[in-house]
């Protein structure tokens, strides 16, 4: 599906965990499960929330309180990575208000898609368990690109699966590595300051073309933007 070509906006694209999807649910489950085998006291779920921007690696690493150089990383990861996927979308949830968004996307014939660092192994069957009416319509991975974010790589070939042209496309992400992709890319850009963010992080200073504090406020603003 393209847009028309008169339209506002060509095509809307998320990142994906803390922009589109909350996922940190299982993330928070998989960690204290860890930690619990293992005798540690669990953690604190938004110390765990605030960690799942910065990858697999960094929460194992939070899981068993142990550096990256530590010669048990790689079991531990692996732990990890097995009852993650074991658990994909198992407690994962939209944010409020994005799957009435698509429908009006859908309803003014703007495609959507999503690109993500998240690994194709893990994003595909998360989107598959949504179950997200309209689908995706494109989905662009790490294993689909040279150069990952902040690289505008992805971004610009989730623009030309969707058909639309970058300067007329959005582009709306939780972390400065995605409105880094995003302006590179040549879109406007939507800082989600309701996502993961680290602490004493400020989205304000990403340099997004806009900033939204909730995906509520997310959906409103791109309901203008389209019209």
């Amino acid at each position: 599906m393209t847009a028309p070509a008169d339209a506002a906006v060509d095509a809307v694209i998320f990142d994906l965990d803390g922009t589109l999807v909350d996922t940190a649910p299982e993330f928070i489950t998989v960690v204290q499960d860890m930690r619990k085998r293992h005798g540690l006291a669990p953690l604190e779920d938004t110390t765990i929330r605030q960690t799942v921007t910065n990858g697999a690696a960094a929460l194992v690493s939070l899981a068993m309180d142990i550096p990256l150089s530590d010669p048990a990383f790689e079991n531990h990861r692996q732990t990890f990575l097995r009852a993650y996927q074991s658990s994909i979308g198992e407690a994962s949830q939209v944010y409020s208000g994005l799957r009435e968004l698509l429908a009006i996307l859908k309803d003014k014939n703007i495609p959507w898609g999503v690109a993500t660092n998240k690994l194709r192994l893990y994003a595909d069957p998360l989107l598959t368990s949504l179950a997200f009416n309209p689908p995706a319509g494109s989905l662009v991975t790490p294993s689909d690109v040279v150069n990952p974010k902040p690289d505008p790589e992805s971004i610009l070939l989730s623009c030309r699966n969707l058909g639309a042209r970058p300067e007329k496309s959005v582009y709306v992400g939780d972390h400065l590595r995605d409105i880094e992709a995003g302006r590179a890319a040549g879109c406007r850009t939507i800082a989600a300051a309701y996502g993961y963010l680290e602490p004493g992080e400020n989205p304000a200073a990403w340099g997004a073309d806009h900033l939204v504090g909730s995906s509520e406020e997310l959906c409103e603003l791109l309901v203008r933007i389209i019209e």
